[in-house]
């Protein structure tokens, strides 16, 4: 961390700038944001920056081998099972905890990772908003690996719309319904793409469409915003709808539906490394810790830290009847490292992973931050808290 720089901003906070801040971002949207956003970015220094690349560059690096793909066939469920899936997603983002490890050194640990899109178009309003507001020192960015905005903006526009000017659409289920909508309107404006509400879908002579002023619009790619756990609670016509999609042959996809699956919680427990905190599928266990209360239990696709068990007991463990379906894994210690006017603050970093055709690997370009004062990070939680919520990090140049 930069004390120096955190002392700064602190001092400096008012809260008429995190108004300011707020009314930005509310502004475009056309409304009151429905998640919480922190007062404040968190600033890392190069040391740090370092050590969150090469642990992220490690897993990218294992995800990208082609026997890893072979371990991960069993994660796809069977309603999932999509047409024209492409051996790896275009994007991946993978969560670190900012934590302390035995040495009581602070490092990135791994929480979680998604072959799927994240906030990709918001976190470059969200990086305006800031500056907006409130001083943000010029040798800090939100960028990594040399990316600036208009060099982010060139590869999400290729990565989404592809390089064959094939029709796209952005893909949710009732987006107007969904808390970050907001990200699907900036993706809009800036890639020109179309939002689609998968209830909009038919098919005609085996393609699919939706109608737009007066006209049948035919589907070639899709941006694929749909979080599929959300898919099976829908009514039956959404369903039916989803059944048409996975189908239907030809379709290019950003990500495809098995990448949600297959680059998720079920990969972890098959990457190494220092940054990897230990992990097994419970149905694999062959003996419960004696330190159970070092671990935690996660349901293998739930969205947003929903389902994840932190105070484990062996009741608990007794009482799961779909073992296969959940990870347990070691606890890491969050570092309660930001200082803020309303105590230290936990964090967690998410960084953006872009595919480069180039350099076939993937490369960091950007993240979005999770502030947290309690047991569980993310913006479902800690409602009543300040200097908690959605925010960014600003890496030191």
């Amino acid at each position: 961390m930069k004390p120096d720089v955190r002392k700064q901003f602190n001092e400096a906070f008012t809260e008429i700038k995190y108004q300011t801040y707020i009314q930005f971002i509310e502004k475009v949207q056309g409304g009151q944001l429905q998640f919480r956003l922190a007062e404040t970015p968190i600033f890392l220094n190069k040391s740090f920056t370092h050590l969150l690349l090469n642990a992220g560059n490690a897993i990218c690096d294992q995800l990208s081998q082609p026997e890893f793909i072979h371990k991960t066939t069993d994660a796809i469920p069977a309603y999932a099972i999509t047409k024209n899936e492409t051996l790896l997603p275009e994007c991946l983002v993978i969560d670190f905890a900012i934590a302390e490890n035995e040495q009581k050194e602070i490092v990135p640990k791994l929480i979680e990772l998604q072959g799927f899109p994240s906030l990709f178009a918001f976190e470059l309003l969200h990086d305006n908003a800031f500056h907006h507001a409130f001083e943000i020192p010029s040798n800090y960015s939100p960028f990594l690996n040399q990316y600036n905005s208009e060099q982010y903006i060139a590869h999400l526009k290729k990565m989404v719309l592809g390089e064959n000017n094939k029709h796209t659409i952005l893909l949710e289920i009732k987006p107007e319904q969904q808390k970050t909508k907001i990200d699907f309107y900036q993706t809009q404006s800036l890639l020109g793409l179309p939002i689609v509400c998968i209830s909009e879908i038919f098919q005609k002579e085996d393609r699919l469409y939706y109608h737009r002023a007066g006209n049948d619009v035919q589907i070639e790619r899709i941006y694929n915003r749909m979080v599929f756990e959300e898919i099976q609670q829908q009514e039956t016509s959404i369903q039916e709808k989803w059944e048409i999609i996975r189908n239907t042959e030809g379709l290019e996809w950003v990500t495809h539906p098995h990448h949600f699956f297959r680059f998720s919680k079920y990969s972890i427990p098959f990457l190494n490394g220092i940054s990897i905190p230990y992990t097994q599928f419970l149905h694999n266990l062959k003996e419960i810790p004696s330190n159970l209360d070092q671990y935690i239990l996660k349901p293998l696709f739930s969205f947003a830290g929903q389902g994840v068990i932190i105070d484990l007991t062996k009741d608990i463990l007794s009482e799961i009847k779909d073992p296969q379906n959940w990870i347990i894994q070691e606890k890491v210690h969050y570092a309660p490292v930001i200082e803020t006017p309303s105590g230290p603050t936990k964090a967690e970093i998410r960084l953006f992973y872009f595919w480069d055709n180039t350099l076939q690997k993937y490369i960091a370009t950007m993240n979005l931050v999770r502030l947290s004062k309690g047991k569980m990070v993310g913006v479902n939680y800690n409602k009543t808290a300040t200097w908690v919520g959605g925010s960014l990090a600003y890496f030191e140049s």
